[in-house]
Formats: C-alpha cells, sequence, structure tokens
C-alpha cells in the first residue's frame, strides 16, 4: 500500500482507532489464535483500524519474531476490511529492522515510537525518523511522546518528508500542538494527520477537536466496544450531552482509577478484556496486574458505562 491510501482511509474513520492487547497464553508465550480473536472482534465492532503492537499491545515486551508473528495474525484477522499499522522502535537501527518484519507480515503502515531511553535534540531526531521513513517502503506515523517531543518546526520538516503522513500525540500540550498545527498549515500545506494518542484520548478529545484534530486512539475499545462507539458517534454528531455524560460518569472515573497505579494504561485495559470473557492473559514484566480492588472497580465501572448506554437508548 502507498502513503496516499492508507492516508485517505485513516482520514475519515468510521469508528475508534484500536489498539489491541497482545494475548499470552498461561505459560507466558504468545497466543495467536486468542490474539487474532480479540482483532477479529474489534473490526467487526466497527473499529476503523487495527494499530497492532504498539503501546497498548506491550510492544517493549515481544521479541522481534513475536512482534512479526502478531502483526502478520492482526493481518489475518482483518482480512483487508481496515487497514493494520504495527509499531516500530528503539533505535534507528532496529526501528528499520521492525519496519522491514512489518512490511513482511501484511501491514499497510507503521506507528514509529520514541527512541530508546536517550534525549535527543531536534536534529538527531529529525534524522532519525527520516532514516526509517527512507528505508521503509510503509507509510509512517510518528508518535510525540515522552522523550520524542517536537518543535513546530521540526513538524513541519516531517510533513515534508516522504513517506510521513502524521503525527500522533501523546504529550497534552495544547498550545504545543495548536502551533504545531498552525506552523505545518502555513509552512507544509497538504494532508498531514494529526492523532490524539494520550491514554483514555476520549478525556480529552472534545479539546482536540477545536484544534481540528478528530482521530483519536481508543484503548477503552479493547474492553467496552459499546461505550467507545456511542462516545464516537456522540463526537461525530455533535452529540455534547452524550459526550458529556459518557465523560462524567464513565471516562473520567476510569481515568482515575488508571492513576492508581504505574502502568495501569495497559494493564488495566487487558484486564477489562479478561472480564469481558476473553482470556488474554496477564502483562509481561515490568509491568504487574491490577491489585484486585481495583479491579472490582473497572466491573462496576464497565457496569455503569453500559447502565448510561441503555439510559440513552445508545447501544
Amino acid at each position: 500500500m502507498t502513503p496516499a491510501p492508507l492516508a485517505a482511509r485513516l482520514s475519515i474513520p468510521g469508528g475508534p482507532l484500536f489498539f489491541p492487547v497482545t494475548a499470552f497464553g498461561p505459560d507466558g508465550s504468545v497466543d495467536l489464535d486468542t490474539y487474532r480473536t480479540h482483532v477479529r472482534r474489534g473490526v467487526e465492532d466497527g473499529a476503523a483500524a487495527v494499530f497492532a503492537c504498539c503501546g497498548t499491545g506491550e510492544f517493549h515486551a515481544l521479541t522481534p519474531e513475536e512482534f512479526q508473528a502478531c502483526v502478520r495474525a492482526a493481518v489475518e484477522a482483518a482480512e483487508g476490511r481496515v487497514p493494520v499499522v504495527a509499531g516500530a522502535g528503539y533505535g534507528t537501527a532496529l526501528a528499520v529492522r521492525y519496519a522491514a518484519l512489518a512490511e513482511e507480515a501484511g501491514a499497510d503502515g507503521l506507528l514509529a515510537m520514541p527512541p530508546y531511553l536517550v534525549v535527543a535534540g531536534q536534529e538527531g531526531l529529525l534524522r532519525h525518523y527520516r532514516t526509517l521513513a527512507a528505508s521503509a517502503a510503509l507509510p509512517v506515523i510518528v508518535y510525540q511522546r515522552d522523550n520524542a517531543v517536537f518543535t513546530p518546526d521540526t513538524v513541519v520538516e516531517l510533513a515534508r518528508t516522504d513517506g510521513i503522513i502524521g503525527l500522533k500525540d501523546g504529550l497534552g500540550d495544547l498550545d504545543l500542538m495548536q502551533r504545531t498545527v498552525s506552523a505545518v498549515r502555513t509552512e507544509a500545506p497538504g494532508d498531514f494527520l494529526y492523532f490524539n494518542g494520550l491514554p483514555t484520548a476520549e478525556q480529552t478529545q472534545l479539546a482536540y477537536r477545536a484544534l481540528g484534530v478528530t482521530l483519536y486512539s481508543s484503548a477503552v475499545f479493547c474492553f467496552a466496544p459499546e461505550i467507545a462507539l456511542a462516545f464516537c458517534r456522540a463526537l461525530h454528531n455533535g452529540d455534547e450531552d452524550t459526550a458529556g455524560r459518557l465523560l462524567d460518569g464513565f471516562y473520567r472515573p476510569f481515568v482515575e482509577l488508571r492513576a492508581q497505579g504505574p502502568g495501569y494504561a495497559v494493564a488495566l485495559v487487558k484486564a477489562g478484556v479478561r472480564l469481558r470473557g476473553l482470556d488474554v492473559g496477564e502483562v509481561r514484566p515490568p509491568l504487574h496486574e491490577p491489585a484486585e480492588d481495583h479491579l472490582k472497580q473497572l466491573a462496576q465501572l464497565i457496569e455503569r458505562g453500559h447502565t448510561l448506554l441503555d439510559a440513552e437508548g445508545t447501544r
């Protein structure tokens, strides 16, 4: 797939962007059958795209061989109905290797994770992502967060780079995002895409929409697709009342629960998938499982979210 078709498919999504968890069996190995089921259900539930082996999918914990097997399984489960974007990261050499593995597995694009550990200057970051884009036959979305934070001028240069089609923001600095969007619109006009990539992005999506950022990742979609879809529809239809009730009754309490433990942005989501009946296993170290009381609170929150949907008549 060339960059233009992927960008076109992502630019007008029919549903949330799905970041599946990676399924592990009782012995800790990757469970590809369960993973296929998880991805297939997400596509059938209305996901607009599958982002395989990214942050929620524990990219950091997978071997290259496991990574490729999971990306291939996601492509098989999606059956071409929606695009599959795979993670790629670490240093430049390994990012290039993961890009090649993703291409061999049939992925449609790449989400370029921040480089491993080091805090680099803008010149080095730009060189890193340009090297990845030049080496990869797949279009690249650059992920801004942690040690990969860009000035507006750097994003302009990224937008001018062949093969780089968008920026996913996991930083949450709205002033910086506004200046970035403005700079790219002025200096490199085109179809550059922006994504809200904050954990539980629904919580901030009203603010991002005001900046013109309509695409967002949805971890909640992994375990409560009905809630995620209802919120997505409310945004699309300008239904602020429904969006507000879901934010007040489900998303804000979920974000507060997520803040109770380090790594819960992944571990709590994976627990939610298990609570809904699909045994995707536990998270791998260094992440850890949520406390029992937090699991009970999560189950209550999911039930509350469904009660809100029933009251709205949106399920």
